[in-house]
């Protein structure tokens, strides 16, 4: 099966770490140390649509704080 077509049929969880920084991760895999699930089950699409509504200021946190 192609990727395209996987991800069609794959359900998504959004991510995020300590940086808050996001990503999307495919339902069903462990999701990697240092990030947790902020959004479950969803098709990538609206994963995609969601992380652009909320990860408005890509810098990793430590540098929005001066550090």
């Amino acid at each position: 099966m192609p990727v395209e077509d996987a991800d069609l049929t794959t359900s998504w969880h959004v991510v995020v770490n300590e940086e808050e920084q996001y990503s999307i991760w495919p339902e069903g895999r462990e999701v990697p140390a240092g990030w947790r699930i902020v959004r479950e089950s969803a098709s990538k699409a609206d994963c995609l649509e969601y992380v652009e509504e909320v990860w408005t200021d890509m810098r990793p946190l430590s540098v929005r704080r001066g550090a």
